[in-house]
């Protein structure tokens, strides 16, 4: 079987605190409940959530969406340690991959969404950044920035697509609900892909516009 895994990697400090995490963990079970009642979506893709703030925590370890009741939930507090979610990252993924494909599947390169409010807090973070994208299973990443988080940094997290919060007016909660609505429907959409492309041929189906977002170029930061 065709397997896409998704990762969802969000900032979990405490500037997030509030209705920004609050926000989050309403999107979340709205996510599970679209792709969990659509088995042609269930059955081709995994989902992992990854929270970050002083640490980097596993808090939904890689799984078919529909063989679970709920997701778990956030919480903020702590600062933003950038290196440490990447560095959880990428043993989630080598560990996820050897383990899918020791069950016979075929598994397509791993996307991830990338999501801060804020900066890094440690200094070390371009390092596990770094051996990220020159890992065996480098993943794609999608970086999302909203409130106070900077448009270049941002850019250099994402080798996909990146998008950074562009109206201020508009409340980062409100921003937060147009992020959860593209992740759902890039795992829609790119699942959909795999079903109609047939093996070996698939296109990741990634919003190229989201509500209240602009795009940053990955080329001129």
């Amino acid at each position: 079987m065709q397997i896409l895994p998704f990762y969802l990697v969000c900032d979990e400090s405490g500037s997030m605190a509030g209705p920004s995490i609050d926000s989050m963990n309403t999107a979340l079970p709205e996510l599970h409940k679209e792709i969990s009642r659509n088995p042609a979506v269930a059955d081709k893709t995994r989902f992992c959530l990854i929270g970050f703030s002083d640490d980097a925590t596993v808090l939904q370890p890689l799984a078919d969406l529909s063989d679970l009741d709920t997701l778990p939930a956030l919480s903020a507090g702590g600062l933003t340690a950038y290196g440490e979610a990447f560095r959880t990252l990428l043993r989630c993924i080598e560990n996820d991959v050897a383990r899918l494909k020791a069950q016979g599947h075929e598994v397509y390169r791993p996307v991830v969404f990338f999501l801060s409010d804020g900066g890094p807090t440690d200094e070390d973070w371009m390092r596990a950044h770094q051996e990220l994208n020159e890992a065996r299973y480098r993943p794609n990443i999608i970086a999302f920035g909203i409130g106070e988080a900077d448009r270049a940094t941002i850019g250099h997290v994402a080798n996909f697509r990146a998008f950074i919060q562009d109206d201020k007016r508009v409340s980062p909660a409100a921003a937060l609900r147009e992020f959860a609505t593209s992740l759902t429907r890039s795992i829609v959409r790119s699942a959909g892909s795999m079903a109609a492309g047939g093996a070996g041929v698939f296109s990741l189906a990634v919003d190229d516009t989201v509500p209240g977002f602009s795009t940053v170029s990955l080329d001129k930061l």
